[in-house]
């Protein structure tokens, strides 16, 4: 039996939650579509969003240029340091880094790289 693209990313997104659940510590989950680019820290026991950020917001779409800018490097750096932001002004310091599957590289790793540049540790 074959899997589809998208089982095949939850697969590998499965192992590495059950690794986070395990350190007790929040984690910065990515997600990653055509158009946009969403991060969001999720508490430590998984029940709470404690800060989230997307390239569709209202005011990170006025600031990147309308329809179709959200889905590059660019805007997936601005939303790196949006989110550290945003996690700070909550309280989060440490968090475990989730890229759900999809691979370390692009817009997944300008982001990463930029919530680091921006304070946060992982």
């Amino acid at each position: 039996m074959m899997l589809t693209k998208k089982e095949q990313r939850l697969r590998r997104a499965r192992q590495t939650r059950i690794r986070i659940a395990k350190q007790g510590i929040a984690r910065l989950t990515v997600n990653r579509t055509n158009l946009h680019i969403y991060a969001t820290v999720i508490s430590e026991d998984g029940s709470k969003v404690l800060a989230a950020a997307s390239t569709a917001e209202a005011e990170i779409r006025s600031s990147l240029g309308g329809a179709g800018k959200g889905s590059n490097v660019a805007a997936a750096t601005l939303i790196g340091k949006r989110i550290a932001e945003k996690a700070k002004a909550a309280g989060v310091e440490k968090v475990a880094f989730d890229r759900a599957g999809f691979a370390y590289h692009g817009r997944v790793k300008a982001l990463a790289d930029a919530a680091r540049e921006a304070g946060l540790q992982f």
